[in-house]
């Protein structure tokens, strides 16, 4: 009786075993979300994987080439993903490298951008993630613009 209690017992806990993220699946998710949200325009969705004091960093350089940087909050993102628009935005991402120090991750992710179904530009998203007692949260993110050299 004793060894089918703990065979039941051991079945029982297998499945929430295997259904336990690892920290790269988990900040996946998180960015992943972060996209879902925008092209669904739901800035609670949104608001749920930034962290409070996140902030943006825009990279991007004019046709004579001078690099401009612009910094907006969180809550802009929010706010602008929380207007409604009428194409979706798509971001589409691949993710390159994930590294992960115990409570803090970096991304690479080359990006291309839509406007609903059209192409509008390209570049690279890069993501500083902490994992705070509520899960992996967005920090930091800092993209590249750009309209030429993309691969579409």
């Amino acid at each position: 009786m004793r060894k089918l209690i703990i065979l039941g017992f051991a079945l029982f806990l297998t499945p929430a075993l295997f259904a336990q993220q690892t920290p790269t699946e988990a900040i996946k998710q998180t960015i992943n979300t972060m996209f879902d949200a925008m092209r669904k325009g739901d800035s609670t969705l949104l608001r749920s994987v930034l962290a409070k004091d996140v902030e943006l960093q825009s990279i991007s350089a004019d046709k004579m080439g001078k690099v401009s940087v612009s910094t907006s909050s969180g809550n802009d993102l929010v706010t602008a993903v929380g207007t409604p628009h009428t194409a979706a935005y798509d971001e589409r991402i691949v993710f390159g490298g994930i590294k992960i120090d115990g409570m803090l991750a970096s991304v690479w992710a080359p990006a291309k951008f839509y406007l609903g179904d059209t192409f509008d530009h390209c570049g690279v998203d890069f993501f500083q993630l902490a994992n705070t007692g509520d899960g992996w949260k967005i920090i930091h993110l800092a993209y590249s613009v750009r309209k030429d050299n993309c691969k579409n």
